[in-house]
């Protein structure tokens, strides 16, 4: 944004943030209050956190929040990894880098794509058994593919793992879910010894500036790093969106209906595009493959300069190639700008035969088709 002229606005598909919340009523009420908000101190965590809890049914023993679910990420992984950590790839790159920074051992565990990234719990494990990993993460609904495993099977994985160190789900996309009601692990992770669920409020609001997330696990495991957190480490900005929450619990969720709708329009239309595939996905974004020959680099720069389109290419993710793009989940009016510059791209047709929705397409999966 910084970089153009200003006449016509990025439209942002590669940001996963929810277009629909907040509501513009929401950002009036902020813009009232900017002046009180910047002037004075937020409340410690504690506070905030109470709130949170109050809100969603939490015992605030086991939470803790932080700036951001990477600054979450790096206190878990200073106080509680020791020595390896096993993750599925392609996934969130803080998962690799992180314990990696701190010379930690990192299993990798390859998502095949012949499999649409899909995890197999038991596969899983045997590879954890194999290399000696001491914990085990994964990311549910994964990022970039939006792959989603089902909440028995992540319940099966937790029993299996009972020994490790630690086992972390991280559910940063998991309100976006739609497939089965009560996704969430939050209560399991509450009684468990050695379980952590990880929340990122920022994704799933629409509020990437806004850094804050949260953790829940047994009242032990969030103590040692709630301990460890500053006392205050949350903006005023947050403050005031944990305590709007209940007021707008509605709005929210109406939000997360709109996008599964438009993500369910979006696998459809990009699906009728030839050799394009496309993968099921629980997220608020969609990932993609170019056909044979293509490159994801010439697609993103061509989408940017041409038609103000911004993308995000895969080329530096583990696990994946350039030849893949994800694609945040956008209201049709958006998508149509997107169509008509991929469809320009890859196919040097006419700009207005866009796909239309209804033809068959390559990667159907039952539970987020």
């Amino acid at each position: 944004m910084r970089a153009s002229s200003g006449e016509r606005a990025p439209v942002d598909f590669c940001i996963p943030c929810n277009p629909y919340f907040p509501t513009p009523e929401i950002f009036e009420h902020l813009g009232r209050n900017l002046e009180t908000i910047l002037k004075f101190y937020p409340s410690d965590a504690g506070t905030i956190t109470a709130e949170l809890c109050a809100t969603l049914g939490l015992h605030p023993k086991t939470v803790a929040m932080g700036n951001g679910s990477t600054e979450l990420i790096t206190w878990i992984d200073h106080l509680l990894v020791r020595e390896s950590l096993a993750v599925p790839i392609p996934t969130f790159g803080r998962w690799t880098d992180q314990p990696l920074e701190t010379g930690k051992r990192v299993d990798m565990y390859p998502l095949l794509e012949s499999r649409n990234f899909a995890l197999d719990v038991q596969d899983y494990v045997s590879f954890i058994r194999m290399r000696g990993s001491r914990v085990a993460v994964i990311c549910n609904p994964n990022n970039p593919d939006g792959g989603y495993l089902p909440k028995h099977d992540v319940l099966q994985l937790l029993d299996e793992l009972i020994d490790l160190d630690l086992v972390i789900v991280d559910e940063s996309f998991g309100d976006f879910v739609d497939c089965e009601p009560d996704a969430g692990l939050a209560a399991e992770a509450a009684v468990r010894p050695n379980v952590i669920v990880l929340r990122s409020l920022g994704k799933n609001f629409g509020l990437h500036g806004i850094r804050f997330g949260y953790m829940v696990a047994n009242p032990a495991l969030a103590g040692r790093v709630r301990d460890a957190l500053p006392k205050w480490n949350l903006n005023s900005f947050a403050e005031v969106i944990v305590f709007m929450m209940r007021q707008f619990m509605g709005e929210y969720q109406n939000s997360l209906r709109l996008v599964g709708q438009d993500r369910r329009a979006m696998f459809q239309q990009l699906g009728t595009m030839p050799g394009l595939s496309v993968f099921a996905s629980q997220g608020n974004f969609l990932l993609i493959k170019l056909p044979p020959g293509y490159d994801g680099v010439g697609l993103r720069d061509h989408l940017l300069s041409e038609h103000g389109v911004y993308v995000r290419e895969c080329g530096n993710k583990l696990g994946t190639t350039s030849q893949f793009i994800r694609l945040v989940v956008r209201p049709q009016d958006d998508v149509r700008r997107l169509l008509i510059g991929m469809t320009q791209y890859l196919y040097s047709g006419s700009l207005h035969e866009i796909p239309v929705i209804g033809v068959h397409h390559r990667h159907v999966n039952p539970l987020s088709a």
